[in-house]
């Protein structure tokens, strides 16, 4: 089991079913069956069309993983099969364990959302709508991070919504600071801002960095830690540090990442594109709002005034400033905002509350 599969989100729903709903087995991970193939398909594919090809959800790959998987289906009795983001996996795989599928997107809102599934060709449009519905349709219960993604599911692939719940996702991280030491944490006395993430341009980095600009322009002393990528070369300032990466695999680097958790103000991600989120579940854990955008998932995560602020995607870095600085300048108003983020993660946003909220709306539908 990879702990570094979707951010880690696959190994803690695996932790999260084992601790909450009994024995779990681990079929995968299972290979691609033609993916130096498929990369060449989609070189090609970029050259001449200047089009993607998604050899990852094709009906080709999903007959693959579904001939493996009913093969090791056969080979024990389980009470149910749990697909974290395995459209393809399932889609062809002829079974009759009920299938919990989860979910923070539909293939359907990726598209053309995400850079990734941006410019793609016709055929794999086409392909990734197939997988996805057939999926859907197969699966006994859907389970989505957001009412974002359910909705999705129900309009876009007429799916029944009986059977579509919404249960966001929690932090992956396994060691979370108390209580207690969250009650003693003091702002900083420079304004510390965090962006966390690896694809700067997606994340919004350009954006974060002008609030950083901007607050500095307002006599603000801030500062600004880029943590898991490094910014274009234009993007300089005296007061921005970079961390390339952090491996969350390395007991050094995790305690690197949570000191900086816990020194930091606020999660500034002025994002572009995301499903759910999960780096601000990981803030809140810590007592860290999240000042973000307005786009996906994120309003099941982020909300206004309770664990942080949500602007509009056309927010611009003086925006930004100016809120973080309304809060920031404001005592009362930043202890309480600290204290209620580190209550979201406490009542809703993290793995125990997911796999116990699951299990309740399973069982009320498929009595296992």
């Amino acid at each position: 089991m990879s702990r570094r599969a979707w951010s880690s989100t696959i190994y803690s729903i695996y932790t999260a079913v084992k601790k909450h709903w009994g024995s779990v087995t681990s079929l995968g991970p299972v290979s691609p069956s033609y993916e130096t193939l498929g990369k060449t398909c989609n070189t090609f594919s970029r050259a001449l069309f200047h089009k993607k090809y998604n050899y990852q959800h094709s009906i080709v790959e999903s007959l693959h993983y579904g001939r493996i998987f009913h093969k090791k289906l056969t080979q024990e009795q389980f009470d149910c099969i749990v697909a974290p983001a395995a459209s393809t996996e399932i889609a062809c795989l002829k079974t009759t364990v009920p299938i919990i599928y989860v979910i923070d997107a539909t293939f359907s809102l990726l598209a053309g959302y995400y850079s990734c599934f941006s410019g793609l060709l016709s055929i794999s449009i086409r392909e990734g709508n197939w997988i996805e519905r057939a999926a859907l349709k197969k699966a006994s219960i859907v389970l989505c991070a957001s009412q974002w993604a359910r909705q999705s599911a129900i309009h876009s692939y007429s799916i029944d919504e009986a059977k579509v719940g919404v249960v966001p996702f929690g932090a992956n991280i396994e060691t979370v600071p108390t209580s207690e030491a969250i009650q003693t944490k003091k702002k900083s006395n420079r304004c510390r801002l965090l962006f966390l993430g690896v694809d700067w341009e997606r994340k919004g980095g350009s954006i974060a960095f002008n609030t950083l600009r901007y607050l500095h322009e307002m006599g603000v002393p801030a500062e600004l830690t880029v943590c898991g990528c490094i910014p274009p070369v234009e993007f300089v300032h005296k007061a921005m540090n970079i961390i390339p990466f952090l491996d969350k695999t390395s007991s050094i680097d995790l305690k690197k990442l949570y000191d900086l958790l816990f020194s930091t103000d606020f999660l500034l991600l002025p994002t572009r594109a995301e499903g759910f989120g999960i780096v601000f579940c990981e803030a809140n854990a810590f007592g860290v709002p999240a000042i973000t955008s307005d786009t996906g998932g994120i309003s099941e995560v982020i909300i206004d005034g309770e664990n942080g602020f949500k602007l509009p995607l056309s927010a611009t870095g003086a925006d930004y400033a100016r809120l973080i600085w309304e809060i920031y300048s404001n005592d009362h108003r930043y202890y309480k905002l600290l204290q209620t983020s580190r209550e979201a993660f406490e009542k809703k946003l993290n793995w125990d509350v997911w796999a116990k909220s699951a299990r309740d709306f399973i069982k009320a539908r498929l009595y296992i």
